[in-house]
């Protein structure tokens, strides 16, 4: 199996967020890294060139290969903004889905264009949720 290619590194996330090319969306990002700092009650880091993660989550593969990745994590796209959220899926938290506003889901992404777009108590919600679920999924 090969080595995943997205790796913590040590680059600013500050930084990273500077780069941004509108205000709004480094905006955004900030305030979206400050809710998921207060869920997993880690320190926002890059993973890759492009991804903020938070906390990490240890799994093994079928084959007894060792993972580590984020529990919970998000990159400014340029279509979107990709939450990674739900490793699982979204299907156990449909109440809290149906109240979260405009949005589109992937496997285990919450793909959002802009915050003003959705119910931001759901959202925040759904992030504690998330890195919840993920922290006691760790082995």
């Amino acid at each position: 199996m090969a080595e995943p290619k997205t790796k913590l590194t040590n680059a600013s996330v500050d930084a990273f967020f500077d780069t941004l090319p509108d205000e709004q969306l480094r905006d955004d990002c900030r305030a979206i890294s400050a809710m998921m700092q207060t869920a997993t009650k880690a320190p926002p880091k890059m993973w890759g060139a492009n991804i903020v993660g938070f906390g990490e989550h240890h799994s093994v593969y079928a084959n007894g290969k060792p993972s580590d990745w984020m529990l919970i994590g998000f990159s400014p796209r340029k279509q979107n903004i990709a939450l990674y959220l739900m490793g699982g899926g979204f299907d156990q938290h449909a109440d809290l889905m149906s109240k979260l506003g405009k949005h589109s889901i992937g496997k285990g992404c919450l793909y959002i264009k802009r915050l003003s777009d959705v119910d931001l108590p759901t959202l925040k919600k759904l992030v504690a949720v998330s890195a919840k679920e993920r922290k006691e999924s760790s082995t």
